[in-house]
C-alpha cells in the first residue's frame, strides 16, 4: 500500500492538505515497517485547492493520504481519486504511518464513498464507513 504524509519541511507532518505540495510516500505493509519510497515537491499549481481535477495527479498514485488537517473539499476530491484521507494528531511522519496501518488513526471522511477493495481488512484499514 502506498500512503503519502504531507509534509511542508519533510520532517513533520503538517495540516492544511488542500494547500500542501509537499508529501513523503511510503509503501507499507503489515507485516515490514513503513519504508519511504519517494518525495513530492509539487509546483503551486498542484496543490488540490484549486487544481484542474479533471487532470491526473501525482496523489493519485496512492492509496492513503494522511495529514494533520483537511478540509471537506479536499477530502472529496481524493475520494473521488479512490484516496482515502486520514487525519492525524502525529507529528512524526513515519509514527503517523504505523499508527495508521496499526488501525489507532481513523478516516477524516464522514461520507466516505471510496473502494475499499485495494486496501483489504488484513491491513488494519478502519474508517467511518468501514465494517
Amino acid at each position: 500500500m502506498r500512503i503519502a504524509v504531507t509534509s511542508q519541511n519533510y520532517r513533520a507532518v503538517t495540516g492544511h492538505a488542500g494547500k500542501a505540495r509537499r508529501f513523503i510516500v511510503f509503501e507499507a505493509t503489515v507485516q515490514d515497517q513503513p519504508r519511504e519510497i519517494e518525495r513530492f515537491d509539487l509546483d503551486a499549481n498542484m496543490a488540490i485547492h484549486g487544481f484542474d481535477h479533471r487532470a491526473g495527479h501525482p496523489l493519485d498514485s496512492v492509496n492513503v493520504l494522511i495529514t494533520g488537517g483537511a478540509g471537506e473539499g479536499f477530502i472529496r476530491h481524493l475520494a473521488a481519486r479512490d484516496v482515502l484521507v486520514v487525519a492525524t494528531e502525529e507529528s512524526d511522519p513515519c509514527m503517523a504511518v504505523e499508527a495508521f496501518i496499526a488501525g489507532r488513526v481513523k478516516s477524516a471522511s464522514e461520507g466516505c464513498n471510496h473502494d475499499h477493495s485495494n486496501l483489504g481488512d488484513e491491513q488494519g484499514h478502519t474508517c467511518s464507513c468501514h465494517g
